[in-house]
């Protein structure tokens, strides 16, 4: 009797763990079936977590000896493998893992792939799995949790990197990858969240304003920390002007007639020629040096006048490219200028003449010539960047070849001058030096100005206001694929031996090709196929932004913003997750005027406004985010302007960023239905607990 009794209890419990472990898809518990616990309002000195966790500080010392012990010498590789130990201490982490099934080392880690309708590449994941893989694949990790793992192998791999054991992303993610859907749920790189879409990781919308009616490509917020910008069109001109205060129903007011100064008699406009790039130097407040990077047209103005970038150290012969788009090769130059400003007159009155030609260098076709130049926050050297010179698929090959600065970012020193002589005998193309710890003091093989490499035409580039090493550009797609890149010392981003993670197939290569195995490519962190876009234009080119360090909406705040030229289809937000591991998702947004907006957008479909072509975005002293459209100018305002929902938001929201920054964003499985015990669940405890008190439970 009393062993029958055991058994009954037996089979009720178990009864009770199934259907607990059904009830709990969506549902806080630990890989233990045990309830989360209470941090007591503080966070796990490792892993971070806090509030409701799974871990003690036992378990999150062990964890962090665990991390120590694997010796993972890339940072990026290592933030993330630190998210997935910690991810046992995820109330969430019976699901991560997948209890109810076989036991597992790690996480499920989110897996979305997209197929992409093309002979390079038949799938690539733009998730946290192959982002995992891309950093950490051939990174070295001793006691690798993966090798421990593998349902195709009996015993744990030998080798230390993940790519001694999968040859691929694909294969990699098709074993340790899986999605979330609506019973359960997967690791995107942090804190699992769930419950409406208020809290996905993805706002519901970006709200905008408009300021002006006028056609801007480069906004610069002026060095005196005021609420004045620099504004500067194609053909030439730059405009100095106040921006409004938001919600003040003021317009920016630019008198087109009277600009703070006009370049357009040196400049060369046309679709991808004019004026391209603006820069105060950092001491702009004593010395008044500014920069301007612009095309010219030699056969029309006398100083439009140097070496053409198409030449025998880079294996190319002017003589044998014809014309394009009826230019003969090196008609037109890229020049970066310096001018000076009177800081003593009232707005700063400009001398016209040159200063000093900083740069000079023409261009073998009369596309993808970047232009924008940047000084960097920390190191105060002026960064230029450069496409490579134009035609379909580069076929001189000039942005993997090290002897050229085509298809490059440069990074030049504008404070220690050269004279005459060093100039000529250092083969310069102007009035700069080269910093000392430029990537050439590395790699003997790269020109001496070279930061980076293997861009095809980098279009808008930024440093984050709160963290200046994370240097972002946007990169101009071939057929495929736009891409955002993290941009660091010596680093190849992979044009033209990839077009984004897809290998590329030049159509012609007179210039001789560079090999895959040959390079160490630096892949995407953000990006998006031509497919992509919800517009029925599709894509034209990617516009680089900036991480959104306002707090006007603070659901958007540190997120990297950027869009395609043609806007229509929303505005891309970049969230990273966790924090500083370069892990980013994105996703396309829609964007909204505002009613109260002081001047009214054009209709495009319904509330969207018509923007037009988005040819750059802006950053002011307030630290807001704005976008410079063909149609007019235009800043990112609050949310609730336009309805939509942030619960971040409250009526006293400030401009000003917060002592630190919000938490990490939520990760993909945001939005999913939470379960909680159902009348189903009561009903059959019930039943089962009455069954068990007077013995009508099945004989056994």
């Amino acid at each position: 009797m009393r062993g029958s009794l055991v058994m009954k209890i037996f089979v009720i419990h178990s009864l009770l763990l199934l259907l607990l472990l059904r009830y709990s898809a969506s549902y806080p518990l630990c890989t233990d079936l045990k309830a989360p616990f209470d941090a007591n309002n503080a966070s796990l000195p490792f892993c971070r977590y806090n509030g409701s966790v799974c871990c003690n500080s036992a378990r999150d010392l062990q964890l962090q000896k665990q991390f120590k012990a694997m010796n993972i010498s890339d940072r990026g590789c290592a933030s993330l493998l630190k998210s997935i130990l910690c991810a046992r201490c995820d109330p969430f982490s019976a699901q991560l893992y997948r209890v109810e099934q076989a036991p597992r080392v790690v996480p499920v880690l989110c897996n979305s792939s997209i197929s992409v309708n093309s002979t390079r590449s038949q799938l690539y994941t733009l998730d946290f799995c192959s982002n995992l893989w891309d950093k950490c694949h051939n990174t070295s990790i001793l006691n690798s949790p993966f090798a421990f793992e593998s349902r195709a192998k009996t015993t744990p791999s030998s080798g230390s990197k993940i790519s001694d054991s999968w040859s691929s992303a694909v294969e990699f993610c098709n074993e340790f990858g899986g999605a979330s859907d609506d019973t359960s749920v997967c690791f995107s790189g942090g804190p699992v969240k769930l419950g409406s879409a208020e809290n996905s990781s993805t706002p519901t919308g970006v709200c905008l304003e408009k300021l002006g009616n006028g056609s801007y490509l480069n906004m610069v917020a002026h060095p005196d920390g005021s609420n004045r910008v620099f504004l500067s069109n194609q053909p030439g001109k730059i405009w100095l002007n106040t921006i409004p205060e938001q919600g003040s129903g003021e317009i920016i007011g630019i008198d087109e007639s009277s600009p703070f100064f006009d370049l357009t008699d040196e400049v060369h406009f046309q679709s991808e020629l004019g004026m391209m790039g603006l820069a105060f130097h950092p001491n702009y407040q004593n010395n008044g040096r500014f920069f301007v990077s612009f095309n010219c047209d030699k056969t029309k103005w006398p100083y439009c006048s140097g070496r053409c970038s198409c030449n025998s150290d880079v294996g190319c012969d002017p003589s044998k490219i014809g014309p394009d788009n009826g230019a003969n090769p090196c008609r037109y130059h890229s020049v970066i200028s310096e001018f000076t400003a009177n800081q003593s007159s009232p707005g700063g009155k400009v001398n016209p003449n040159e200063v000093r030609r900083i740069f000079t260098m023409g261009l073998p076709f009369t596309t993808h010539h970047g232009g924008q130049i940047l000084f960097g926050p920390k190191d105060g050297y002026l960064y230029f960047m450069m496409g490579d010179g134009g035609s379909i698929g580069d076929p001189y090959n000039f942005s993997q070849n090290k002897k050229s600065l085509l298809g490059k970012i440069m990074r030049l020193d504008v404070d220690n001058l050269p004279d005459s002589t060093t100039i000529s005998e250092s083969e310069l193309w102007g009035n700069y030096s080269i910093p000392k710890d430029n990537p050439f003091s590395v790699d003997k093989e790269l020109e001496p100005e070279i930061w980076a490499l293997g861009f095809r035409n980098p279009w808008r580039c930024s440093f984050d206001l709160e963290r200046p090493s994370y240097f972002l550009c946007g990169d101009v797609g071939q057929d495929v694929y736009e891409e955002v890149d993290i941009v660091t010392k010596g680093g190849n981003y992979g044009w033209r031996v990839y077009e984004g993670p897809f290998l590329y197939h030049p159509p012609q290569s007179p210039g001789g090709n560079t090999s895959a195995s040959s390079i160490k490519p630096i892949f995407p962190v953000m990006g998006y196929n031509h497919s992509q876009p919800q517009n029925p234009q599709g894509s034209a080119s990617i516009t680089g932004g900036y991480f959104y360090r306002s707090m006007a909406d603070p659901c958007l705040y540190g997120r990297y913003l950027y869009a395609d030229l043609y806007g229509s289809g929303g505005i891309w937000v970049g969230t990273e997750n966790p924090e500083n591991s370069g892990n980013f998702t994105s996703a396309q947004v829609p964007y909204t005027c505002a009613k109260d907006t002081p001047i009214q957008c054009d209709a495009e479909i319904e509330s969207s406004p018509a923007l037009g072509a988005v040819f750059s975005f802006g950053q002011d002293n307030s630290k807001d985010t704005f976008t410079l459209t063909s149609s007019g100018l235009y800043r990112i305002v609050s949310p609730s302007r336009c309805n939509y929902a942030c619960s971040k938001e409250t009526v006293t929201s400030s401009h000003s960023p917060p002592a630190s920054a919000p938490p990490p964003s939520p990760s993909t499985s945001a939005g999913m239905p939470r379960r909680h015990w159902g009348p189903e669940f009561l009903l059959l405890s019930l039943i089962l607990s009455y069954m068990l008190l007077f013995g009508f439970c099945c004989d056994l």
